[in-house]
């Protein structure tokens, strides 16, 4: 899948750098059109920490699994009471909980439930994922477990028993301290970069990701993110944005597609880490604590694997 950058490249590559240092983030960004070549970005093939965006092959892999024959949308799935992280949707529940597959993939892709992404990666399988990912040529993006996996590893890491507990010990941690944890290093934990995600976004909207069915569900449950704050926040109302967020200690993600009321269509993956973690100013936009919504809330961020 080539591309051809514009013309304006050299220009948009240092409004970028100024926009991305006056929100005091290390920023990559590529931006291309789906049905043309033209492109541009910034520091787009450095791997990155893309937190819950990697929630989007998840979902493709269960829809072409589903289109395939392998499962069906509608069987139905307990999730267990542990891991729940206390996070928002079944991530927070109390009591037991019993939903289909097709639902529990709504709830990861619209509000970023972690309890419900886990019960759909088991069910489709990790290694199906990563499969999918390099038959679609997407090389630099690669999981390495589920959410439970993911926090499990910052827990031990923090030597904390519960993300209440490991809120604590992040807020006491120095800013190096924090920029070392597995979960926020790319060469240590589920990584991409802004290129190759940008790139699976225009493979799932031109039906080339897989069967066009399968695509197609995936983008109609894009569309329905519930965080209006990143991607969309840009945008008037001449324009339809699908998206996924993703958020760790100094990271804040979010890639989706933009489409104007005109017809055009353009994929971005944008992922920003803070320069200065203990400032808050760390891209903008939400941040969670294990029960949801954390406005207001500084830097170093979310526990609970990346929203």
């Amino acid at each position: 899948m080539s591309t051809v950058l514009t013309t304006a490249t050299a220009t948009a590559r240092r409004a970028l750098r100024t926009v991305f240092a006056e929100a005091g983030v290390q920023g990559h960004l590529f931006a291309r059109d789906v049905d043309g070549r033209a492109a541009v970005g910034l520091d787009e093939d450095a791997p990155v920490a893309p937190a819950s965006v990697f929630k989007i092959p998840i979902a493709l892999a269960y829809a072409c699994a589903a289109e395939a024959g392998r499962l069906e949308r509608t069987e139905r799935h307990a999730v267990p009471l542990v891991p729940r992280d206390g996070g928002i949707g079944v991530s927070g529940c109390a009591d037991p909980v019993e939903m289909s597959l097709r639902d529990l993939v709504g709830m990861m892709l619209t509000m970023s439930d972690n309890a419900a992404t886990d019960v759909v990666l088991r069910r489709v399988g990790l290694a199906r994922v990563n499969e999918l990912l390099a038959r679609l040529g997407r090389h630099d993006t690669r999981l390495v477990g589920g959410c439970a996996d993911l926090i499990g590893t910052l827990l031990a890491e923090l030597g904390a028993s519960s993300v209440a507990e490991a809120q604590s010990v992040l807020a006491a941690l120095p800013p190096e301290g924090i920029t070392r944890l597995s979960v926020c290093v790319p060469g240590r934990t589920t990584r991409s970069t802004a290129r190759d995600t940008a790139a699976l976004l225009t493979q799932i909207w031109r039906d080339e990701a897989g069967p066009a069915a399968a695509c197609r569900e995936v983008r109609d449950v894009m569309a329905r993110q519930i965080w209006p704050h990143r991607l969309a926040s840009g945008f008037g109302d001449d324009y339809r944005v699908a998206g996924k967020t993703g958020t760790l200690p100094g990271w804040r993600n979010e890639a989706g597609v933009v489409e104007h009321r005109d017809g055009g269509r353009y994929a971005v993956a944008v992922f920003t880490r803070a320069r200065d973690i203990r400032s808050g100013r760390s891209g903008g936009g939400q941040g969670h604590r294990a029960g949801g919504p954390d406005r207001g809330r500084r830097a170093p961020g979310p526990v609970a694997a990346g929203r």
